[in-house]
């Protein structure tokens, strides 16, 4: 099942059981750097986009598109593996517990390294910390 549609399945209470991790929010926006411009790849609800910067987000999921709070991020339909932007148009790709719900992890690690400038954030449900590259 993709990412989009599992979470069309499983997501109907994330904005109640899920909250941002403050530890795992300072990691991120650490490693997210001087970026001011930042794509947020599979955003899910939002909850580790950086609010002092401009952010987009593209998520599968109609039901967690749903869910994001008012006032945020604006957020496209869209998956990883093919990122509807020019090269090079964000300073920063990120993407927070997601990277194992997509179809092809390759292609889409592949269309944030094309997107963006310089830093791409990962943090997987198995790291502990937040990494750049």
């Amino acid at each position: 099942m993709s990412g989009g549609r599992l979470y069309d399945t499983i997501g109907a209470t994330y904005t109640v059981t899920r909250r941002t991790e403050p530890r795992i929010a300072g990691q991120i926006w650490a490693a997210l750097g001087d970026a001011r411009t930042v794509l947020n790849v599979g955003a899910g609800t939002g909850s580790y986009e950086p609010a002092d910067r401009y952010v987009l987000a593209v998520e599968p999921s109609a039901l967690m598109r749903s869910q994001r709070l008012p006032g945020g991020a604006p957020c496209l339909a869209g998956s990883a593996e093919n990122l509807p932007f020019d090269d090079k148009s964000f300073d920063a790709a990120m993407a927070v517990c997601t990277v194992h719900h997509w179809q092809d992890p390759i292609a889409g690690l592949r269309e944030m390294r094309r997107v963006a400038h310089r830093v791409v954030v990962f943090l997987s449900t198995r790291a502990t910390r937040a990494s750049s590259g």
